[in-house]
């Protein structure tokens, strides 16, 4: 009987999976199987592939299913497709770790009970990745489970860089800037030697991790210095229904003047701001990209100049720029936005190849030869990163 890793990430609405074969590093050639069980709640949609992107598996849960039950039809399914693999650990995305960690951790009932504590840090995610650990000890007790944190790579962030400027005792109770995708950004971070070469992978790198969530995050020496996000997930960068940078004073404006509830407030800026807001159409790229009306162009003219702002705040701090590095799925595959923001950053000697820009798959370089910034399309993997956390933990990084 061969072994199995399986990795979770559970969302408010879905968990994604993918599964790889163990007891050896992982990479891209030894995924099994990836996909994930969607509109949990309403009509469950389950969908699998294989690595090559082919439908091994399709199937709808009964309508109303919620997370207990996805997470039951997934290892379900596995030990179905899979009689003679044995699950041998399972890792989970957790966004965040807190101040109390800094790496992949082993789960145990002590650090579900910390990883509740951040629940209020971050509504959107950490309850569903708790309800995800449980609903599977539930059905494999002594199975090993793995927290990978979303905040461990900013966990050494220069302290002037964590500090909001509030009084002492809120700071030392844990009110200060986290950052978040860290796992998005410590799989780029090992791929800069291969990908744009050592050179560049020791300089100054600003990486934009581009999606419905979206941040940057400014790196030297592959090390975090600073990045978008701070208390929570709803900082920085404008993202597909969340506001991103906010004067606090509009919340205090909505609390005092206009009456709304704390829950009221939460749900505008976590789900209905960001491009959805102000275009009123989608939180989608995609959509607002094919879109024709007016106000599809100002989100996007928005979501653009907010990544310029940040871009030459992350340069600043870094006292330079060497790289720019685009990532996950507008990063990756929205060419026009990766324009714009080359055209808005010509400033600091980012010119653009329009035709490699155009025409680039996968990973590959997009300015020109004359370009003082050199500027990089780097897929991101998170599951394979936690699946490599999982391995380092669980065989302690020791090949069978």
């Amino acid at each position: 009987m061969s072994d199995i890793l399986l990795v979770l990430n559970a969302g408010s609405s879905s968990i994604k999976f993918a599964l790889y074969e163990a007891h050896t590093e992982p990479t891209q050639d030894h995924l099994i199987c990836e996909g994930g069980i969607g509109s949990l709640g309403h009509c469950p949609h389950h969908k699998v592939v294989d690595r090559h992107g082919a439908t091994v598996h399709e199937a709808y849960l009964p309508e109303g299913a919620g997370h207990d039950d996805a997470i039951a039809a997934l290892i379900g399914w596995i030990e179905q497709r899979f009689p003679d693999q044995r699950i041998a650990a399972a890792g989970h995305r957790v966004v965040h770790g807190g101040d109390l960690f800094d790496a992949p951790a082993h789960i145990d009932a002590g650090v579900i009970e910390q990883l509740r504590s951040f629940i209020p840090l971050a509504p959107l995610h950490q309850p569903h990745s708790v309800a995800a650990i449980e609903a599977l000890a539930k059905l494999h007790p002594k199975l090993p489970q793995v927290a990978c944190f979303d905040t461990a790579f900013h966990h050494h962030l220069p302290p002037v860089a964590t500090w909001f400027a509030l009084p002492r005792e809120l700071t030392a109770q844990g009110v200060r800037r986290y950052g978040f995708h860290g796992i998005s950004y410590e799989y780029i971070a090992s791929q800069l030697p291969t990908v744009a070469g050592q050179e560049i992978a020791d300089g100054r790198v600003v990486v934009g991790h581009l999606g419905a969530g979206a941040s940057m995050c400014a790196m030297h020496a592959r090390k975090s210095i600073a990045t978008s996000m701070g208390f929570t997930a709803l900082d920085g960068l404008m993202m597909g229904s969340r506001t991103g940078v906010l004067d606090p004073g509009v919340v205090l404006y909505l609390l005092q003047q206009k009456g709304m509830t704390p829950d009221a407030i939460s749900d505008l800026l976590y789900r209905q701001s960001g491009l959805l807001g102000v275009s009123s159409i989608s939180d989608d790229m995609r959509t607002l990209l094919a879109s024709d009306d007016p106000r599809a162009e100002e989100a996007i003219a928005l979501f653009v100049y907010r990544i310029g702002r940040e871009l030459g705040s992350l340069a600043a701090a870094l006292g330079g720029l060497d790289a720019l590095v685009f990532t996950a799925g507008i990063g990756e595959r929205a060419p026009e936005i990766r324009r714009r923001v080359c055209a808005q950053a010509a400033w600091l000697g980012v010119v653009l190849d329009g035709h490699a820009n155009a025409n680039l798959s996968g990973a590959g370089r997009i300015s020109s030869d004359e370009s003082k910034v050199a500027v990089w399309v780097i897929p991101t993997d998170e599951d394979l990163m936690i699946a490599c956390q999982v391995w380092r933990l669980v065989d302690g990084g020791r090949p069978a």
